[in-house]
């Protein structure tokens, strides 16, 4: 980073400057050392913040270093700073930075000649061991050429004439990281004796058989091992902010139970080092950072990341005395690789513990987290369980039912309950059933339709619904959770759950917008009283286990309607082929049977013209029955051998103008009015595409049906219209004729269908039969409507040529 570097005025000549124990009298000369060269670059390379001026600053007296003086605290710089190599250390304790193979020097914090056996300025690059001198030097040495990549205790350093020191070390890279830590005047020095206590600890956590109690005991061992005033469980968010659910404490500091923490007190790059250094203590928030020097100042800044006594962002440090809290403490506690919270331990006043202490604090998180996914997995096993047996019941309905649908449909308490739902809706083949508590139909409808759009093919789960989709704007009170998966691999189809808005107030540690302060300087926070904020649209979250069901719900379902498909598509094969061989066997039967009744029927006519005065009145009955019968099949197999053509006929795709085709059928049906005089409505009619010969007859047919029902009328009346849709045409011949009674609708368009005695009106019954034939043939649907004595209206549907084109 770039940062730019201010100095003050300058100190009189004779001042002094003490790095590292070592008094440089001249200040003129401490600025043309190689020691103050490799201060500069490394505190201004590592010291400060994106845009950021950086004061650095000699300071005279003994026990004092220079100092890097932020002149401004940037928040959003903050959340970009690499805050694993800020280029200095607390100063409770040393750094030495050695090489791996040779253990020489090349890093050391600014006053580590204070445990040195000679100045700073002339030790880097020699061995460690010509540096300190201590007794325990050659299992110090054994432990750096072992030293792990996290920190571990590697004995008390002993040095003649100066403090004891604990001994840390870690490996970063090809260097080992030599920390030496004042002793804690708190807590015991070794895990030794921290045993007894720690065994109590965890029995306690162990013997824990809900959320509650665990992260209470969790909160109060903590705070009885650190000796701190406050000991807080922290859990994050989906979105990073914290909730405290637990608190242990002496009562010196305010409580903190139950308040929420947004997201950008701990920034992202935090978490990540969280998640890497599972430790880390600030035992005095008002400490100075000590600058890190190096041998060569052009080497990379030293990676910091495990070290114990890394110094952390002036941001956080302005954080902690606005909270009031100088010293504090971090456990971080881990589900699996996911950061889920921390142990965030508070003191009233400055207050190092033992590296021993805070080692049984890592422990006792992770005891607490291993109890915690135990007893997470309990009752995910008891949901799972309960979720499966409603889900057998279920299916059981389903397969039971005609309509796999109904037996879902008609099971609405186990339906709710498998996702813990207030409302349900079912989206398929065309048809919408809504349960319990949901939005209109039309909403309904359309959340599938954008589930649709948004290629949802399995699940899809939000508890903040009217945010993510416009088409619920209003619905709140019903629709403000929404869990959909898909049931068809086929077609859009859905099964939608439902949950209502819940009203919740969440209190905040202070306003969670408010960043800047009366200056309008960008700053921490500096109040954390409670802030109370209603969240309004939002329902109760989904549950991984709920999420879990409806998941294994789909598959169950997707699998019925897979093999309802199947089965069906057999059936439907099967279909195709029975009806070809009976249109087969129809045309060579019709076809067969046409010359015999003729030859019946000519050789009975025959018969009665030149035998008529021969035979007796019974004779000629018998005869004109004959003739009458044979007329009649021969019309039959007429009929029958024009319904199998119509199947296996080429349609011809022409436009037709079914106006036009109107007038010319109704001028070809005159001879049948009878001198009935019919009043006629045609309105506008379309041109369609499709086969004309075809069209024709079925204009022909339901014209001649409407005549022929409507002749009874004083005054018969016929319309002809059209209405269209989206992507159809739909035609309709309305009369005022003998209607017919709708519960036998579905009889209207067989093969030989009659509704009426032949001696009332005559016909064979196969007429309809053709005119559904040859509109489903082109791509449309036949229905009708009618009310016994007011007339019928018969509808057909045809494409619509502009629509095709647009698909």
């Amino acid at each position: 980073m770039r940062h730019t570097a201010t100095r003050r005025p300058k100190a009189s000549r004779g001042s002094s400057v003490r790095i590292a124990g070592n008094t440089i009298e001249d200040h003129g000369a401490f600025k043309r050392s190689s020691l103050h060269r490799a201060f500069v670059a490394r505190t201004c390379r590592n010291g400060g913040r994106d845009g950021q001026r950086t004061t650095v600053t000699p300071t005279t007296g003994p026990g004092r270093w220079p100092q890097i003086i932020p002149d401004t605290l940037d928040l959003d710089a903050c959340a970009r700073e690499p805050i694993h190599i800020p280029g200095s250390i607390q100063p409770h304790g040393h750094l030495l930075a050695v090489e791996l193979e040779s253990l020489r020097l090349v890093h050391a914090s600014a006053h580590a000649g204070a445990v040195l056996n000679q100045p700073l300025a002339d030790a880097f690059g020699q061995p460690i061991d010509r540096l300190i001198d201590a007794d325990s030097m050659p299992s110090l040495l054994r432990s750096l050429h072992a030293a792990p990549p996290e920190p571990v205790q590697i004995g008390i350093l002993r040095l003649p004439g100066c403090s004891d020191h604990q001994a840390i070390a870690h490996r970063s890279g090809a260097l080992a990281i030599l920390e030496l830590e004042h002793l804690a005047s708190a807590g015991a020095g070794t895990l030794e004796a921290l045993y007894p206590q720690m065994r109590e600890a965890i029995r306690h956590i162990q013997a824990s058989h809900d959320f509650e109690t665990l992260l209470a005991r969790t909160a109060e061992k903590a705070q009885a091992l650190t000796g701190f005033d406050r000991a807080l469980v922290y859990r994050f968010d989906a979105q990073w902010n914290g909730t405290v659910i637990a608190e242990a404490g002496n009562g010196r500091l305010p409580s903190y139970r139950g308040l929420r923490f947004p997201a950008s007190d701990i920034p992202e790059q935090a978490r990540r080092l969280y998640i890497l250094n599972r430790l880390r203590l600030i035992a005095d928030a008002r400490y100075l950072p000590v600058p890190i020097l190096a041998a060569d100042e052009d080497c990379d800044p030293l990676d910091l990341s495990f070290s114990v006594l890394r110094s952390v962002s002036p941001v956080h440090l302005e954080y902690m005395r606005n909270m009031g809290t100088p010293a504090s403490m971090s456990i971080s506690v881990m589900d699996g690789e996911r950061l889920w919270g921390l142990i965030s331990c508070h003191h009233a006043e400055p207050r190092q513990v033992s590296f021993a202490v805070r080692t049984a604090c890592d422990l006792l998180a992770q005891v607490m987290s291993s109890q915690m996914i135990a007893l997470e997995r309990a009752e995910d096993a008891n949901h799972r369980i309960r979720s499966k047996s409603i889900q057998a019941r279920l299916l059981a309905h389903m397969a039971a039912s005609e309509r796999f649908i109904d037996g879902l449909a008609d099971n609405r308490d186990d339906l709710l309950e498998l996702v813990n739902a207030d409302g349900a809706a079912i989206l398929f083949d065309g048809n919408c059933r809504l349960i319990g508590r949901t939005p209109p139909q039309p909403v309904v409808e359309a959340i599938a339709a954008e589930l649709a759009g948004r290629g949802i093919k399995d699940l899809f789960f939000s508890h903040r619904l009217p945010t993510e989709m416009q088409a619920t704007e209003g619905t709140d009170a019903t629709a403000s959770g929404l869990l959909a998966i898909s049931i068809s691999q086929l077609h859009p189809s859905y099964l939608l759950w439902f949950r209502p808005e819940l009203v919740r107030s969440i209190d905040w540690a202070g306003d969670p917008a408010k960043a800047a302060d009366a200056s309008g300087r960008l700053s921490p926070r500096s109040s954390f009283e409670i802030w109370k904020e209603t969240v309004r649209g939002q329902s109760l979250p989904w549950r991984h286990g709920e999420v879990e069901a409806a998941g294994d719900f789909r598959t169950a379902i997707v699998s019925i309607v897979l093999r309802k498909a199947e089965e069906m598509a057999a059936l439907n094969e099967e279909l195709r082929r029975s009806n070809g061989e009976l249109a087969a066997f129809s045309y060579s039967v019709s076809h067969d049977l046409r010359a015999p009744f003729r030859h019946v029927s000519s050789y009975a006519e025959l018969l009665r013209s030149r035998a008529a005065d021969k035979l007796g009145e019974r004779e000629r009955h018998y005869l004109d029955s004959i003739i009458e019968a044979a007329s009649s099949a021969g019309r039959l197999v007429d009929g029958l051998l024009h319904f199998s053509q119509l199947g296996r006929a080429p349609l011809a795709q022409v436009d037709v103008d079914i106006g036009r085709l109107v007038k010319e059928v109704r001028h070809l049906l005159e001879p049948e009015l009878r001198d009935h005089r019919v009043n006629w409505t045609l309105h506008r009619l379309p041109t369609v595409t499709g086969d004309p010969t075809m069209l024709r007859l079925v204009v022909q047919n339901l014209l001649s049906n409407a005549i022929k029902y409507s002749r009874d009328r004083s005054v018969p009346k016929i319309e002809v219209g059209c209405s269209t849709t989206s992507d159809a045409y739909e035609i309709y011949v309305r009369d005022n004729g003998r209607g017919f009674d709708m519960a036998y609708a579905g009889k209207l368009f067989g093969v030989f269908q009659r509704l009426h005695r032949e001696e009332e009106f005559e016909g064979i019954g196969i007429g309809l039969a053709n005119v559904r034939r040859i509109v489903e043939r082109h791509g449309g649907r036949v229905w009708a409507e009618s009310e016994l004595g007011q007339g019928a209206t018969f509808h057909f549907s045809l494409p619509r040529p502009d629509a095709a084109k647009s698909r």
